[in-house]
């Protein structure tokens, strides 16, 4: 029996996513938490993921096909994200820079937004305003799973890209 289009829209989170965890997924599918995450997880997509050595879910290659993921060709990675790590990656200091801090993110994504007075950006759904240290280093965290930004370790974890910004597409995955 094939997937109904909610449990298919889902996989296709699991696989844009990817490496994830349930915190990221509960926010984006509207769920109450982690735990919902995985009831979900194992009664309707059981056989299309799985957990990775650091516990972060992962699709399986059969269920990316399904979605109709194509495999990596030549040329830039692209990777997806929700929005905020979207902007997070376009301010964070590139990977020949000193690392900074989150609240140094936090700040140039203030100043970024203040710059882009008519949403050009196509991320107008975001209030910068409102953000917090603690959604940007979620955001941050998010960016590293995914192997774009690494962490140096001084007195506080401090954040830069891991490769070069052009040697990776990030993409912003629509939030519904």
């Amino acid at each position: 029996m094939g997937l109904s289009d909610e449990a298919t829209a889902r996989l296709e989170d699991v696989v844009a996513l990817q490496p994830t965890k349930n915190a990221e997924l509960a926010e984006r599918w509207g769920m109450d938490g982690g735990s919902e995450v995985h009831q979900y997880l194992e009664s309707e997509l059981a056989d299309h993921y799985y957990r990775d050595e650091n516990s972060l879910i992962r699709a399986t290659a059969d269920a990316a096909t399904l979605v109709g993921e194509e495999p990596e060709e030549d040329g830039p990675r692209t990777v997806r994200v929700p929005a905020l790590q979207h902007r997070a990656f376009g301010v964070v200091a590139d990977h020949d820079e000193r690392a900074e801090s989150v609240v140094s993110v936090l700040h140039k994504l203030r100043e970024a937004d203040a710059g882009d007075t008519d949403g050009a950006d196509g991320q107008a759904n975001i209030d910068i305003n409102d953000l917090t240290a603690d959604d940007v280093r979620s955001a941050l965290r998010g960016l590293e799973r995914r192997g774009v930004v690494e962490v140096v370790q001084r007195t506080v974890p401090t954040f830069r890209l891991a490769i070069e910004r052009d040697a990776v597409s990030v993409e912003a995955i629509d939030d519904e």
